[in-house]
């Protein structure tokens, strides 16, 4: 896989399952060079063979292959209505904010239902199909266009008094919190309301004719996680609570009536739990995926979310189901009919569905080197969304009352062409460290037809989060630089998720110590393992805690014959009051005192690098401000280092994941000018 090969990355959302079990609707997206953005539609996949009545047909292949549903230009989320006649989603035009719309499954075309001025974010369908309970962002009068002809620099000032007022990939959110709103499903085979064409020359375009919304929510505070009770008649939705000094980020739970004026309900008491997702069993049971924050809501460091399960939303007290020490479950709960629910588990690299019963027996359904992105149930199939080594994003189907484990039965293959474009399959590896810890990976190297065999130059690649993982699914980073001739090695050193929270937890106010020991020793015992690394020519790089530990290692080991510090934590001191996590990020990672501070600070010991050094960030990014990179590369200009800062304008902290396809594009193309300068291949 080369740059230009970013087209080919098709990835899959999270499926909806019809109701009869035969089928799903996913969204399939792709970065497009032309139009650069990304863009997707709805994709129809049959889950179960159709018999062709031909005798002589044991193939066993569906005779409805999969197929495309719609045409637009980013069509996303798809969700059937409880009775499968509709399918809702999300669709967004050029330069437009998403808007929900309803498309009938016996054919027909979608009709529009919303029309909000800064789009829609998620929805779900009333138990009933009649309505459709939605997110959207509700700006403050006068501002982010709500009034015609005023621009963003002539509002008015912003006043604050949280300790947070930004959020990355959003800018300023106090002035326009996400709200809850609800509207009725149009009736699709209505005669559609034909707009008059415009009588003067330059009149704007007539607005869609949707139905009105009604706001359901008071608090001007972000709203998320919406779920309706299993009657309609209330829905619970988590409310961002105002933070304390410190405090990490965290929701109260509430059970709105939406019958009524808007607003009132009550709050469900968690007590420490910080609440991330919530869902209502046929029951009435009321789900909540949550992280105990601890009694002075701080202690956010490696703290797996648990499931809790509640009997009725009134209950006095949660009951937990899941072991948070070992277990790190993400996602959404989905219920399942016969009672528990379905939930992805993180695990050394993967992503496996676990069914999870009402009395905490949890059941594996997946297992190998899968790595979810979604999955649902319909007439008692389970269909997931997953990627693997070979593919960025397929649909297959998992029995749910086969036995534990096994690979899901792919039905799509949506990476066909990226595998012809060329990829390669990486080994994984665990090596024992030097204080004896285990440290878990893989390696990349080179397809010996196009880099012949011998040794190669090798990369250590770190990942960011820092409670986060590299996994065992196709990943671009690693296949653009084999391609261009690199071994790449990465590993899931001590700081990571998905092998129990000792691991996560061991380097909290301790950054740069174990995490970097075991970084290292990966990277000599992946040479050591394979004659085709070769250990004499190394460079490092990483993003965002990845670009901490890659600056902490090349103030400490001067090996590298290169390094690239990307949207780097590298000055924890100056994070305080100026990213979006500031105000409680650092000081539980690595402390608050000067002296925490300076002992795990890669702006305090940058005047000790001497490595070549490429420092790469973003004009917009909130979470790792672009001070960070400057006040780095300027000290490393300042110590004459041979370094280079680049800037990708417009961009934030998700540049490398979701940016303008062309500046992914050349990001990749200033990655490998720098390697080619300082580590050259042959």
């Amino acid at each position: 896989m080369q740059a230009a090969d970013l087209p080919l990355i098709r990835t899959v959302s999270r499926p909806t399952v019809h109701p009869d079990g035969a089928w799903a609707v996913v969204a399939v997206t792709r970065p497009d060079l032309d139009a650069d953005a990304t863009v997707g539609q709805l994709w129809r996949v049959p889950l179960a063979p159709t018999d062709t009545g031909d005798p002589a047909d044991t193939t066993g292949e569906a005779a409805d292959a999969p197929r495309r549903l719609t045409r637009g230009f980013r069509d996303t989320e798809p969700r059937f209505s409880p009775d499968g006649a509709l399918v809702a989603f999300l669709r967004a035009q050029p330069q437009g904010a998403p808007q929900l719309w309803v498309l009938p499954t016996e054919g027909g075309e979608a009709v529009q239902v919303t029309d909000r001025k800064l789009g829609v974010s998620d929805f779900r369908w009333s138990p009933d199909g009649k309505s459709l309970a939605f997110l959207s962002r509700e700006p403050e009068p006068g501002r982010y266009g709500s009034v015609e002809g005023l621009a963003a620099n002539a509002e008015g000032p912003r006043r604050f008094t949280e300790w947070s007022w930004t959020r990355n990939g959003l800018g300023y959110h106090r002035d326009r919190p996400q709200h809850v709103f609800l509207v009725d499903v149009p009736d699709v085979t209505a005669e559609p309301v034909v707009q008059p064409a415009p009588t003067v020359q330059g009149d704007a375009e007539p607005r869609p004719t949707v139905p009105e919304p009604r706001r359901v929510t008071t608090d001007d505070v972000d709203h998320s996680g919406i779920a309706f009770t299993p009657d309609g008649g209330s829905l619970a939705v988590l409310a961002e609570l105002e933070q304390g000094a410190g405090q990490a980020f965290r929701n109260s739970l509430r059970v709105l009536p939406l019958t009524g004026p808007a607003g009132g309900g009550s709050e469900v008491e968690l007590g420490t739990l910080a609440p991330h997702a919530v869902a209502f069993g046929p029951g009435g049971e009321l789900y909540v995926l949550a992280t105990d924050l601890g009694p002075e809501g701080k202690d956010f460091v490696a703290r797996n979310a648990a499931l809790y399960v509640l009997s009725a939303w009134a209950d006095p007290e949660p009951r937990r189901l899941t072991d948070p020490e070992t277990q790190a479950f993400g996602g959404e709960p989905l219920p399942l009919a016969d009672g528990g629910v379905l939930l992805a588990l993180e695990t050394r690299g993967t992503q496996q569905v676990v069914r999870i019963t009402d009395d905490g027996v949890t059941t594996q359904l997946t297992s190998g080197d899968v790595v979810l992105s979604g999955f649902g149930v319909g007439g008692g199939t389970l269909a997931v969304a997953f990627g693997d080594p070979g593919s960025y994003g397929d649909l297959g189907v998992v029995d749910l009352a086969g036995p534990e484990g096994g690979a899901p039965r792919r039905l799509t293959d949506f990476s066909a062409p990226l595998r012809a474009a060329g990829i390669v399959t990486p080994t994984e590896l665990t090596v024992t460290g030097r204080d004896g810890y285990p440290v878990h990976g893989w390696v990349a190297v080179p397809d010996p037809d196009k880099h012949p065999a011998g040794s190669h130059p090798t990369l250590l690649m770190i990942h960011g989060g820092p409670y986060a993982s590299y996994s065992a699914g196709l990943f671009d980073e690693t296949q653009v630089l084999v391609d261009a001739g690199y071994a790449v090695v990465y590993c899931n050193p001590r700081g990571s998720i998905g092998y129990g929270q000792a691991h996560g937890r061991a380097i909290r106010q301790a950054m740069g110590t174990v995490d970097l020991h075991d970084v290292l020793d990966f990277l000599d015992g992946a040479v050591a393992a394979d004659v085709r690394l070769d250990g004499s020519r190394v460079g490092v790089l990483g993003g965002s805690y990845g670009g901490y530990l890659t600056a902490w290692t090349i103030a400490h080991d001067h090996r590298f014959a290169g390094a690239i510090v990307e949207r780097g934590f590298l000055d924890p001191d100056v994070f305080f009051g100026t990213s979006d996590i500031g105000s409680f990020f650092s000081a539980q990672y690595v402390g608050e005192t000067p002296e925490q501070i300076a002992a795990q600070s890669p702006q305090a010991v940058a005047g000790q690098v001497t490595t070549p050094t490429l420092v790469l960030h973003s004009e917009l990014d909130l979470r790792c401000p672009l001070s960070q990179a400057e006040r780095y590369y300027s000290t490393l200009k300042r110590n004459g280092v041979e370094t280079e800062l680049v800037v990708f304008p417009g961009e934030n902290h998700e540049l490398s994941r979701s940016g303008r396809p062309r500046h992914r594009q050349q990001r990749f193309e200033v990655i490998l000018d720098w390697w080619k300068r300082y580590l050259p291949v042959g």
